[in-house]
């Protein structure tokens, strides 16, 4: 099964969809023994840190009223990378014996034999010690909220194999940065910032969800589960959905919070990015996945300018 002009199973072509390129920055600027670690924990694909991190930054100015220290913001941003990085890690590690044969991750380095799994383990190792060091930098309540994210963070990857829902674990890990902004900034964590953060997670589920319609072959092939698979044919009503719940939940929360009208007019905005999203989106052309996928990004940066907009403009308006 590969790409590129050649048959993509029996008698068809398509478009190369693996998620592995040898021509950017980690092969141009990093020594070659560091590229496969690089790739690992996908520095050379930083559109997850980014959804990561988005989210936790504006829940910090959520929680700060404003605009947060740059202490936390540094804080949160290394958290985010290395969080992220950490998660990569356990799941080539977890999917090392899947990985080669589903065609967007075939060439990852664990599974094609560019890192031994030893390698893989010490590496997630160091990534921990190191994360370990920024807990030094919060306060104590945020601490055990990052001690409770580390088993989900883990186990992840092993949810594919049970339920038709990891990508509601993958949301519920990798946007608890948000509920640890407002415990750190405040030392509380009010409804409305668990109201931003469910919004958070169905979002994830909805963008995932899309991305892993271009694994739905492969996933049936090797027995494993995904949202995708229990979406099927109703994907655009299921993640369309999802969408119009995020917007919800976003909206209720900035109220409780009390925030100012530019608040919502982002959020129109995002609304409407949402939307377009789902006249792109074809379960038939998975392919359109990743740019949907990425897309994402720009709702991060929206989430961002709502939080300023609903804060630091009330002086001005």
């Amino acid at each position: 099964m590969t790409t590129g002009g050649t048959p993509v199973g029996p008698g068809r072509a398509g478009p190369d969809l693996s998620d592995m390129r040898f021509d950017d920055w980690v092969a141009r600027w990093l020594p070659v023994s560091w590229g496969p670690y690089a790739r690992l924990c996908r520095l050379d694909r930083p559109v997850g840190t980014w959804l990561t991190l988005l989210p936790a930054l504006a829940a910090l100015v959520q929680a700060a009223d404003g605009l947060p220290t740059l202490w936390r913001l540094v804080v949160f941003s290394l958290g985010a990378l290395l969080m992220r990085g950490v998660g990569c890690t356990f799941n080539d590690i977890f999917d090392r014996d899947f990985d080669h044969r589903v065609e967007r991750t075939r060439f990852r380095p664990l599974t094609s034999g560019q890192l031994t799994l030893r390698a893989a383990l010490w590496f997630a190792v160091a990534q921990l010690l190191v994360s370990a060091t920024l807990l030094l930098a919060i306060n104590a309540t945020s601490r055990w909220l990052a001690l409770a994210l580390l088993p989900l963070v883990v186990i992840y990857p092993l949810c594919k194999r049970y339920t038709y829902w990891p990508q509601a674990v993958l949301g519920v890990a990798f946007n608890w940065g948000m509920l640890m902004a407002w415990s750190d900034t405040r030392d509380i964590v009010p409804w409305t910032a668990v109201a931003m953060w469910l919004g958070a997670v169905l979002w994830q589920i909805g963008y995932d969800a899309i991305y892993a319609y271009i694994d739905l072959r492969d996933d049936r092939m090797l027995g494993l589960k995904s949202v995708a698979m229990r979406f099927g044919d109703q994907g655009r009503a299921w993640i369309g959905g999802l969408y119009a719940a995020t917007a919800a939940l976003w909206t209720s929360a900035g109220w409780g919070m009390g925030m100012d009208w530019p608040y919502y007019l982002v959020m129109a905005v995002i609304a409407g990015h949402f939307v377009w999203q789902m006249r792109v989106f074809d379960v038939r052309h998975p392919e359109r996945g990743l740019r949907l996928f990425r897309s994402n990004m720009q709702v991060g940066v929206l989430l961002i300018v709502a939080a300023l907009a609903g804060t630091v403009l009330r002086p001005w308006l």
